[in-house]
């Protein structure tokens, strides 16, 4: 396509051939191997010279089109993969979007400034299937069951708090107890949420079972039920999920820590912007000790 839209602008081969650094004949030869595959002839000829015909002026606006659209292609390519200006794709938990992403993404941007970041939220189900399908470099979220192809590193960590309208029986409390829970009207979590499964392994370990009476997309949803006073839950405690009108009562429970982790496609291309935020995210978790990144007076 470069040949044939060289000639067709200097209209003679042995120029071209020079500007192009290839030999006169080997020019000819893929002209003609061109104009064979087309079935029609694209130039007029008179010796050396050459001009397009109806047919090569038809082609050559359409090649012209396809040829920026790869000199497009290349330099977009080009600034994704620079390492210091590149673009990277991230999928996380709705909750994490209130502070622990934005905050880790302030402290990584104090660093690679030019770095830019396409971001996704949802829930469990989401963020999986956005780096199962090579749509986000990363997920932010819990570490699913089945991880085949799929890279882990925790991040942090968080406890779950007994949620309830301020004006409940349990605000004030020191504690609460799992058991507690049993006939309290209670505001769930749907199954595509990566945390529900846990939950309702705790409650079953505990024989408590809450009267579940409503089912909410995602924890924030969850938060304004029980602060409208429509029943208990239970919350892992962060800026985001801290509405008003709700108690925050810490719970006893035999295990209460969650890991939250960093996932990506163990065989999949990273460009060097996406390797640099990954070991930048593992770096700040270890320098931090994990300090958990759905606590309120968390910097992360």
């Amino acid at each position: 396509m470069e040949y044939f839209l060289t000639v067709a602008r200097l209209q003679h081969v042995t120029r071209a051939a020079e500007e192009l650094a290839i030999t006169q004949p080997a020019l000819s030869h893929s002209l003609g191997k061109l104009e064979d595959e087309l079935g029609v002839q694209l130039f007029e000829r008179s010796g050396r010279n050459v001009k397009l015909n109806r047919y090569g002026e038809l082609f050559a606006a359409r090649v012209e089109r396809v040829m920026q659209e790869i000199a497009h292609g290349k330099r977009e390519i080009e600034e994704l993969a620079d390492p210091d200006s590149g673009l990277v794709e991230i999928s996380f938990l709705n909750v994490l979007g209130t502070s622990s992403i934005p905050n880790l993404l302030r402290q990584f941007h104090k660093v690679h400034p030019r770095i830019r970041f396409n971001l996704h939220q949802g829930t469990s189900t989401d963020v999986c299937a956005r780096v199962d399908a090579g749509k986000s470099d990363f997920g932010f979220g819990m570490k699913r069951e089945f991880m085949g192809g799929i890279e882990w590193e925790p991040i942090g960590s968080f406890e779950l708090y007994a949620v309830a309208p301020a004006s409940h029986e349990w605000a004030g409390r020191s504690s609460i107890k799992l058991n507690e829970l049993e006939g309290q009207p209670y505001i769930g979590i749907c199954p595509s949420c990566g945390l529900q499964q846990s939950i309702v392994e705790m409650l079953a370990s505990a024989g408590a079972k809450p009267v579940s009476t409503y089912e909410a997309e995602d924890l924030p949803t969850v938060a304004g039920f029980v602060s409208a006073g429509l029943g208990v839950s239970l919350l892992p405690k962060t800026k985001g999920l801290s509405l008003e009108g709700i108690a925050w009562i810490p719970l006893e429970a035999p295990v209460n820590t969650f890991e939250i982790g960093i996932e990506w496609k163990a065989r999949r291309f990273l460009s060097p912007a996406a390797r640099k935020f990954r070991d930048f995210v593992l770096d700040h978790y270890r320098s931090t000790d994990g300090r958990q990144p759905y606590a309120a007076s968390s910097n992360r």
